[in-house]
């Protein structure tokens, strides 16, 4: 059983690792154009666009890969009897284990996470706030993902 718990663990952790290459990727390409302001984003070009195209794409895999796949995957190969709880209680729990340091934290992840999915067309001002918010938060994740390492690495 052990074995199951920790290839799924192993298959969740590679996942998200690739999901942060392309993510880091994506922030080296856009660092020429960060932060963005509201008026750049009209000017865009097409390679820009596809940049932050792939940088959205990635930011927003790797938070639910994290939330749907490792976090409880993690959860599972600790043996911490979670999988029918609510997402909050596990987030709390992972908190108590020191694999997150809030839950806030990761709230505030979720939240902008989701800020991908609504467009607003007229207004570039915030969506220029949203992107560089999200840019902002890429060290955070990495740094989720770090707390798991140790993990991963003595399964290895």
């Amino acid at each position: 059983m052990k074995d199951v718990l920790a290839m799924r663990l192993l298959e969740a952790w590679r996942q998200c690792e690739r999901h942060m290459h392309h993510l880091k990727h994506a922030v080296l390409a856009l660092a020429p154009v960060l932060p963005v302001m509201p008026m750049s984003i009209a000017n865009m070009d097409d390679e820009v666009v596809q940049d932050w195209d792939q940088f959205i794409l990635r930011f927003t895999k790797l938070q639910d890969a994290m939330g749907a796949r490792l976090y409880p995957a993690l959860l599972d190969y600790l043996q911490e009897p979670y999988q029918d709880r609510p997402m909050l209680d596990k987030l709390h729990r992972l908190e108590s284990l020191s694999y997150l340091s809030s839950a806030d934290e990761w709230n505030t992840l979720r939240v902008i996470r989701n800020t991908f999915a609504h467009d607003y067309p007229q207004d570039d001002a915030l969506k220029a706030a949203y992107l560089n918010e999200a840019v902002a938060a890429v060290p955070l994740l990495d740094a989720l993902l770090a707390k798991v390492a140790p993990v991963v690495e003595n399964i290895r």
